[in-house]
């Protein structure tokens, strides 16, 4: 009996080892996974050699939105940028102040000294299925401005939720 025991107990344990293995690639294939920040063109939302957790799933069911920070996926490497402008919209800043579509759009998500780093530009209108996106520290950021371009809806792969290294800065991005 306590040998037929062990056994039923072993394949229980089997069992229960494969479901949660089968779910951690479930989890990570189509729902969350991560990226590491390289640079410091987020700062100081986000810091070089951070690491993040991105929901891959949450632009199955909506569009991203002005503000959210999402990952971009390209050949050599994935970056982490905040959208700035919608598909269809028309961009332009001119005296260190955001204009879409002709209206004065706060940008309470990024610090006064990078507002006042962000350059002239446009008027630029997005194509329909495309983003305008910039990194936080605009006076560095490779971005929509200057080499990246407008980005496809179906190069970004995520939205950035929660920063989860070094262990002692874990927070929600914002």
């Amino acid at each position: 009996m306590a040998k037929e025991k062990k056994k039923i107990e072993w394949k229980e344990w089997l069992k229960a080892i494969i479901i949660a293995v089968l779910l951690a690639l479930i989890l990570k294939t189509f729902v969350f996974a991560t990226s590491i920040v390289e640079g410091d063109s987020m700062y100081p939302t986000l810091q070089d050699d951070q690491r993040v957790l991105f929901n891959k799933f949450i632009y199955l069911i909506k569009k991203p939105d002005r503000g959210d920070i999402v990952i971009i996926e390209r050949p050599i490497k994935n970056y982490v940028k905040r959208v700035i402008g919608l598909p269809g919209e028309v961009i332009e800043m001119k005296n260190h102040q955001l204009y879409i579509n002709n209206k004065k759009v706060s940008q309470n998500y990024v610090s006064q000294d990078a507002i006042n780093h962000t350059g002239n530009f446009g008027p630029i209108k997005i194509p329909k299925e495309s983003y305008f996106v910039i990194g936080d520290n605009r006076a560095i950021s490779k971005d929509s401005r200057n080499g990246l371009g407008f980005i496809d809806s179906g190069d970004i792969i995520g939205k950035s939720e929660l920063i989860i290294y070094p262990f002692n800065e874990w927070s929600r991005t914002r």
